[in-house]
């Protein structure tokens, strides 16, 4: 945004008095409804649209919050389409962690590289000596990553991945209800019957997210 188009302050508090001026509007929609006797698909369809302007006018202000005093809301309203409802028990005895982490080899030399560094130190990780061009570090990626993942839990992958000649893609974690499961009952298929209806929460990163805000600017 150039100096020319910066917002004002006064915008600023005119998008804070819209969004609460939404806030009363959706309120007051989901009181009528509630009021009413049983409720319609008129009703709902009132509510839906409030939900929508509340919605449009948090994601104003906060734009405007950001660009003017580069603070943001300590809220956002959820993205709804295409999730499945929740409804698993309400209050779960157990859980499943399902995490994905998504990852380029950019320089399979350095990966086979930090291989052989962690094989020095134990000689049975791995063998074969230091990659002379990147055909030979291609051969040794597969092995790299077995000594790699076998040597480094996943989170310190994750926080050291550029040491090992990784990029970082997009990333999930699903927390979900699930039932006790006796001792290796489930290592067989692990990821086979996630259940989206039982997802407590969900947390995702990707850049198409950034992407898709580039795409909203004026």
């Amino acid at each position: 945004m150039s100096d020319a188009v910066q917002p004002t302050a006064a915008q600023v508090r005119a998008a804070a008095d819209a969004l609460k001026e939404a806030i009363d509007r959706h309120l007051a929609v989901i009181e009528r409804r509630s009021s009413a006797s049983g409720g319609d698909d008129e009703d709902d369809d009132a509510v839906f649209a409030a939900f929508n302007e509340m919605a449009a006018a948090g994601e104003a202000y906060d734009e405007l919050l950001y660009d003017v005093y580069d603070e943001v809301t300590p809220f956002e309203v959820p993205e709804t389409d295409g999730v499945t409802p929740y409804s698993g028990p309400d209050e779960p005895v157990a859980l499943s962690l399902f995490i994905r982490r998504d990852y380029s080899v950019v320089e399979p030399r350095r990966l086979v590289a930090q291989a052989q560094r962690v094989a020095e130190l134990d000689p049975e990780a791995a063998d074969g000596e230091e990659p002379e061009d990147d055909d030979a570090a291609g051969r040794g990626t597969q092995t790299a990553l077995g000594v790699l993942f076998g040597e480094f839990d996943p989170d310190e992958i994750a926080s050291r991945h550029k040491e090992f000649g990784l990029e970082e893609g997009d990333a999930t974690l699903w927390v979900v209800a699930a039932e006790p499961a006796e001792p290796g009952e489930w290592l067989a298929a692990p990821f086979d019957a996630v259940d989206p209806e039982r997802v407590l929460c969900r947390f995702d990163i990707s850049e198409a997210f950034e992407e898709d805000d580039l795409d909203t600017v004026d």
